[in-house]
């Protein structure tokens, strides 16, 4: 990733974690506190029914004129007392305020009740247990335990919904930065070639046929990069239908490519019958010197290119080093290239397809690997 798509992606990855984490923690402390409330309650009616069932056990052995043998009950301490408040049967663990029925002292709670009544001499039945605080303590772990486990979740799922966020705009920058590339180099060939041929003639300062036509293709080659540059940025700007004919525009893109064809010394054979079509001038000499200076370009040395035009049908059939089958598929993308043999946008072909889309024609290839390619276009 370059350094956009990276500020990108650790400002949307820093934006949704911040957020999940506050959202995570509020849910968290929500949780905990009525969690703890709940155990609070829970401990409180608790204690109460462990003093109660000793009331009452207390005042049916004082009716029935029976001792009563205290028994003991898990996870609290109970004790009888009498009216001075001494113990007389089991134990406590601290010591007991009587102004309060219940609170917690020392990390435990106790509760003060006197429904034995004076029963068998008993005023106050005492409880006191920490389970509750044993209990949020538990709750706090498990709490923290699953807030850590469910923030690494979030980082993990995070991350890759950042990814997926942003791999359409990574790859469109991808696809910029190799377009910029590619121009570069596309510009820098013809211009090189202008350069140094205008220099060679100042040197020389005599008509040089060689010379000259180095310029003439060099200036041609910048000029359908700036044909297709400006056909993808303004198409916007539609160009009316006319009709015209169509073999006299492929008549005018066989001659303008005349010199590039001989320089690279490639045959081409024309079979042109008489088409009329109803078709932008711009659009059709687009869509000709699209298909021409691909065959061109991905066609080598002493090979031949074939051209048929009929009233329903134009094609292209060139020798060159063709297309593989898993490449086919994708040829009519915009900024995707075959393959590097030779070089380019990726751009040729796609405006190919938009033009043949917009007026409703059919376009089909077949190609195969250093053997040649056909491209039919159907009116």
């Amino acid at each position: 990733m370059n350094k956009i798509t990276k500020r990108s992606f650790y400002s949307f990855l820093a934006l949704y974690l911040i957020s999940s984490f506050i959202f995570l923690v509020l849910a968290a402390y929500w949780f905990f506190t009525s969690q703890v409330s709940m155990e609070m309650n829970n401990n409180f009616y608790r204690m109460t029914q462990i003093a109660d069932k000793v009331s009452s056990h207390i005042i049916q052995a004082h009716m029935m004129n029976k001792p009563y043998t205290l028994e003991s009950f898990p996870h609290a301490k109970v004790a009888m007392l009498g009216d001075e408040k001494q113990v007389l049967q089991g134990s406590f663990t601290s010591q007991i305020d009587f102004s309060k029925d219940f609170y917690m002292t020392d990390d435990s709670f106790t509760l003060v009740s006197d429904r034995a009544d004076g029963h068998l001499n008993v005023s106050y039945v005492v409880v006191q247990s920490n389970l509750c605080n044993k209990n949020v303590t538990a709750l706090k772990n498990r709490v923290a335990y699953t807030v850590i486990f469910t923030a690494l979740f979030i980082i993990i799922i995070s991350v890759f919904l950042s990814y997926m966020f942003l791999k359409p705009i990574k790859d469109k920058m991808e696809e910029i930065e190799q377009f910029v590339k590619d121009t570069t180099h596309e510009l820098n060939t013809p211009i090189t070639a202008l350069m140094m041929s205008t220099s060679r003639l100042k040197s020389k300062k005599t008509y040089d046929e060689k010379i000259n036509k180095n310029i003439s293709i060099s200036t041609k080659q910048l000029y359908e990069i700036y044909s297709s540059l400006s056909f993808l940025s303004f198409d916007n700007q539609k160009e009316q239908a006319k009709l015209l004919r169509f073999d006299t525009i492929v008549e005018t893109s066989v001659a303008y490519f005349s010199e590039l064809l001989e320089k690279k010394k490639i045959m081409i054979v024309v079979n042109l019958k008489q088409c009329t079509l109803k078709i932008s001038p711009t659009k059709a000499k687009m869509l000709i010197n699209n298909l021409l200076s691909n065959s061109i370009k991905y066609s080598k040395p002493n090979t031949t290119i074939t051209i048929t035009l009929t009233q329903n049908m134009f094609s292209i059939k060139d020798e060159g080093i063709g297309i593989a089958q898993d490449k086919l598929d994708d040829i009519f993308t915009r900024f995707v290239r075959a393959n590097s043999y030779a070089g380019g946008f990726g751009v040729g072909l796609n405006i190919v397809e938009s033009i043949v889309s917009e007026y409703n024609y059919k376009i089909d290839i077949d190609s195969k690997e250093n053997v040649g390619t056909t491209v039919r276009v159907f009116f």
